[in-house]
């Protein structure tokens, strides 16, 4: 069995699907049988809002109570701030206040390791731990890296991609070599594939030609449903379990789980 797996889910460049692989992932992750952790250290908070339905404003002010900001910033221990969000799957929310949180950490000694040091108490009560990053490459995603195993990066199929690629991945080698010497790439998700599109076949091809190995098979298409799912607080294999990106997003947990040797159910 994997236990505590840190995998950050990051790519500067924002609507490349990140928040969405994060949630349908973490998702999938659990409906497999594995226990998982979810961060989103993301201020905008999409992970937390495509993961909670909100039916009242008490239930608002309950499910916000306590945030991912206060366990990086004020120091709650992380146990204290997580909820279940699913059955297996189990949640760091982010708030409105993780807005200025970049500037709070500036000032604080170690502060891209803050992350790290927490889950360190904490990952080993989960196969996996995903962390949802900001679309930037400041303090927050800067601690997902340092705190994280592997990074999956999530890639539009689009023509700017590969630019963008090469810039995360300079940002990457740089956190390796100097606060993280054991960061590994997870591998490369093509998202928003569109089938009719030849620039679509073209960015995928170009991308596992200049990195074989690290493409994972399954490919995220473009989709009404994946797009719909979060305004339901519900992720696409909830929303329309037997749609075509419910399944791929399956198929990518499996790959994972599989790359790990852990295929069977955790014992």
């Amino acid at each position: 069995m994997v236990v505590g797996r840190v995998i950050a889910i990051a790519n500067q460049k924002g609507g490349v699907g990140k928040t969405t692989t994060a949630v349908n992932l973490s998702v999938a992750l659990a409906e497999a049988g594995r226990r998982v952790l979810l961060i989103d250290l993301d201020p905008q908070g999409n992970a937390t809002s495509g993961l909670t339905i909100v039916r009242d404003d008490e239930a608002q002010a309950s499910v916000n109570s306590k945030t991912i900001y206060d366990s990086l910033v004020v120091g709650i221990p992380l146990h204290e701030i997580v909820r279940e969000a699913r059955p297996g799957l189990f949640l760091a929310a982010a708030g409105g206040d993780l807005v200025g949180a970049e500037i709070e950490l500036a000032a604080m000694e170690g502060r891209e390791r803050r992350l790290r040091a927490m889950l360190e108490v904490v990952a080993l009560e989960y196969n996996y731990v995903l962390i949802d990053t900001p679309p930037s490459l400041g303090i927050l995603t800067l601690n997902a890296l340092v705190a994280a195993d592997t990074v999956l990066v999530p890639m539009q199929c689009e023509y700017y991609a590969l630019e963008g690629l090469s810039s995360l991945l300079a940002t990457i080698r740089k956190v390796k070599t100097a606060l993280r010497p054991s960061l590994e790439i997870e591998g490369l998700v093509l998202t928003m594939f569109d089938s009719r599109n030849r620039l679509s076949h073209e960015i995928a091809s170009e991308v596992r030609r200049h990195f074989p190995d690290k493409v994972f098979a399954s490919v995220i298409p473009r989709s009404v449903r994946l797009s719909e799912s979060p305004s339901h607080g519900l992720s696409v294999l909830e929303y329309e379990a037997k749609s075509a990106g419910a399944e791929k997003y399956r198929s990518l947990a499996a790959e994972i789980m599989e790359k790990d040797g852990a295929l069977a159910a955790p014992g």
